[in-house]
Parts: C-alpha cells; sequence; structure tokens
C-alpha cells in the first residue's frame, strides 16, 4: 500500500491508568507479557503492508521511544520506516500538542515530502486485529474523503462513546458524543448477526482514513485540536464521511480494569485477540532462553520466555518475560509483567543472605486479582488478594482500582506484607 502512509497517536497523559502510566506513556504499557501495546496498531499496519509509519509521542516518552528504536528496523532496499515524531517547538509554534488533531497539524510540515494519497490515523493504545486493506478499498469505492471505523455496540456501552448515525450507504450523517440517555434514535443498520446480540449502536473506533486534501484541508482551515469531539462532527456536514463497519474483537485499553479483563482474557481456551494468527505481532526480539518450569500446576496460563517458575499453582493469569517465582507460591487472575533483566548470581546470593527480596515473587506468596509492574520484588509470604472487598486507592507501593490491586514499578514488599 505505497499510496498510504500512518500516523499513531502517542497517546495523552494516560492519567486512568495511572500507576502504569506514572513513568510511560500508554502505548508503552507491557501487554501480553511480551509486547507493548504500540505494537498492536504497527502490526496491523505491517500485516495490511502499510510500512510507513510515524508514531506521534510527546508525555512520558522515553520507553516508548527505545522500544520502537530498538524493535522496527528495515533493511536498505526498503523504502518502509517506524519513524518517531516527537511534540517540538519552533518559532512558528512554542506550544505543546493539544490533542489529537492538534499533534499531526503540528507535525504535518515532517510528513509532507512524502509521496501519498491517503493518510491512516491509529491511536497507540488499542487492541484489536484489522485488515486496513478493506477499509482503504471501502473508502476508495465510495469516494469518500474521510472513513471513520466503527464498532456496533449495545445500549449500556453507548454512554462510553462517540456514537455516529449512518444512513444505507454508510455515509455518516450526525454525531453525538458519549450520549447518557435519549438515544434510541440514533441505532444504525448493521448486519443480522449485530442485530441479533441488540449491537445497532455505531460507537467510533478513534480510527480514521482521510484523503490527503481533505486532510490538509481540514487541519489548516479548522483550529479544532481534537479529532473525535470537534473534526469528524464539523467534516459531515462538509464532506463525504463514511462509516467503516468493522465487527472483530476491539476494546479500548484506557483503565486498570478494561487493560486488566483484555490481559486476563488472552488465557481463555479460544481468546477473542488471536496472537496464535498466521499473521504476526511484531515486537522487539530479545533473544531469551525458555522458560523453566518446576513442580507447577499451571490452568489457562500465557507464560512468556526466560522465566523460572517454582510455583505451587497458577491460573487464569499471564506471566511476563524474565519473571521469577519462588516454591509454594498460588497465583490467580494476575498479570506479572515480569523484569527488565535478571539479577547474577551473586546478587541472588546477597539477598538471600540479607533475607531481601528479589526481583520477582517469592516463596508461599499468595497473589490474587493483581497486576504486578516490571522490576518489583515480592518477598516471601506476601498475601496480595485483591476483590470488590477492597476500597479504590493510591498508596506509596501500590494502588486499587476497581478491586485490582496495580503494585508499581520496581517495588518492594518485604517479606509477610499483606494487601
Amino acid at each position: 500500500m505505497s499510496q498510504v502512509l500512518a500516523v499513531i497517536l502517542g497517546g495523552g497523559q494516560g492519567t486512568r491508568l495511572h500507576p502504569l502510566t506514572a513513568t510511560r506513556s500508554k502505548p508503552a504499557v507491557p501487554i501480553a507479557g511480551k509486547y507493548r501495546l504500540v505494537d498492536i496498531p504497527i502490526s496491523n499496519c505491517l500485516n495490511s503492508g502499510i510500512d510507513r509509519i510515524f508514531v506521534l509521542t510527546q508525555f512520558n516518552s522515553a520507553s516508548l521511544n527505545k522500544h520502537i528504536k530498538n524493535t522496527y528496523h528495515f533493511n536498505v532496499f526498503s523504502t518502509g520506516f517506524v519513524d518517531i515524531l516527537a511534540a517540538e517547538q519552533t518559532p512558528n509554534n512554542t506550544g505543546w500538542f493539544q490533542g489529537t488533531a492538534d499533534a499531526v497539524r503540528q507535525s504535518l510540515h515532517h510528513i509532507s515530502p512524502f509521496d501519498f494519497d491517503y493518510v491512516l490515523i491509529l491511536s497507540g493504545d488499542q487492541l484489536y486485529q484489522m485488515d486496513f486493506n478493506d477499509m482503504i478499498q471501502k473508502h476508495i469505492e465510495k469516494a469518500a474523503e474521510i472513513s471513520v471505523a466503527t464498532i456496533p455496540v449495545m445500549a449500556k456501552e453507548v454512554p462510553g462513546f462517540g456514537i455516529m448515525k449512518t444512513d444505507e450507504q454508510n455515509n455518516i450523517t450526525a454525531f453525538i458524543e458519549k450520549p447518557k440517555k435519549d438515544f434510541e434514535d440514533w441505532a444504525s443498520e448493521v448486519s443480522p448477526e449485530m442485530k441479533a446480540q441488540g449491537r445497532v449502536y455505531q460507537a467510533s473506533m478513534g480510527i480514521y482514513l482521510f484523503n490527503r486534501k481533505a486532510l490538509y484541508d481540514t487541519l489548516t482551515n479548522d483550529p479544532h485540536t481534537d479529532f473525535g469531539k470537534e473534526i469528524i462532527p464539523e467534516a459531515i456536514s462538509k464532506r463525504k464521511v463514511v462509516s467503516y463497519q468493522y465487527e472483530g474483537y476491539w476494546t479500548d485499553i484506557g483503565t486498570i480494569p478494561s487493560f486488566f479483563e483484555a490481559n486476563i482474557g488472552l488465557t481463555d481456551d479460544i481468546p477473542q485477540f488471536n496472537m496464535f494468527d498466521k499473521k504476526s505481532i511484531f515486537s522487539r526480539p530479545r533473544m531469551l532462553p525458555p522458560s523453566k518450569i518446576q513442580g507447577t500446576t499451571l490452568e489457562k496460563t500465557v507464560i512468556a520466555d526466560g522465566c523460572i517458575i517454582q510455583a505451587s499453582r497458577i491460573e487464569r493469569s499471564v506471566i511476563g518475560i524474565r519473571t521469577r517465582i519462588g516454591k509454594g507460591t498460588t497465583i490467580e487472575c494476575s498479570y506479572i509483567m515480569g523484569s527488565d533483566y535478571y539479577q547474577s548470581l551473586e546478587q541472588l546470593e546477597e539477598a538471600k543472605n540479607t533475607n531481601s527480596p528479589i526481583i520477582g515473587v517469592g516463596e508461599r506468596c499468595y497473589i490474587k486479582n493483581a497486576i504486578l509492574d516490571k522490576n518489583c520484588r515480592i518477598g516471601n509470604d506476601v498475601r496480595i488478594n485483591g476483590g470488590p472487598h477492597l476500597a479504590d486507592g493510591d498508596y506509596e507501593k501500590y494502588t486499587v482500582s476497581n478491586g485490582i490491586v496495580v503494585i508499581k514499578k520496581s517495588a518492594i514488599l518485604p517479606n509477610g506484607t499483606v494487601i
């Protein structure tokens, strides 16, 4: 798809995903034990034959920039690239990105020299698998100026989305932002399968395809800063804006509960997000050894590379790279992100002699309904029992959100800690 150029938005401050975004941007948050969220839209592009990709970054971008730099390399004969466009101050603009549309507007002078007919604008913090070729083909067939990917949702989900009203030709005729009530008239034509499920409201997925001219005209003549709330609603009355209806799995990783559910869902017998598909999810090649497991009962568990596990039982959990788990430990319905490095044998011996926790999870622990961020040190006999009985709160070493306990990055929980 040489006529298509992709722009991936690196996300704002991600406050609803705190503390996972305390030191990193949302697209840099580890997912499925071995990937970063930004790997998902990049992989969707590469699998669709789109290999000219810009990633726009601003907040907490160091780890995201490092990951992209270390991951996406093309051979010298390829025109493909994944380049970072960081927010910058210039003589003509002394401000930072003010929103999704403003980020693209401020980056136009970097994008302009490239030859392209269409610009695909994506979010860096969503989990889905989509062949963009179908969206592009339908965009061309309908002579659209702007296409918006939409997904049918049920009435109870409507208040969380921007809802599009479409006609029989899938033209978008109206837009309403997160309506709380009286939205029954906003139902649109959907497939019989979606209608049978009660999914008759077209929700914006935050995926946009612009003709080159439409993008430049819109951004240079419209001072608004956000695509979803301002640019797209304004364009509906002025341009041919078409809905591309997607019926596969898609979720916006915007909150701790949605992030937790997306990861735990990967342990299902047939997960909605299929990592075992013929189309690859690309990420950084780490050359880690295979995982080593001793005396552990595993039930619906996903285990990444380089782990050393001696736990008693692990059930419905995702275990990330380089994770150590000690003897007699039980882990249920949790996501252990793993670590960025191994401790040496000398460091492990010193920790044993001083009775200090090592990186990973110690012996005889019980962990349930929890997320352990990278490089945590969980001592022996630690109990983390998440659930609705815990009130939401942010503490020095952990946060509780909707009953999910999130242990902060590099936190140390001494032996015998109870949460």
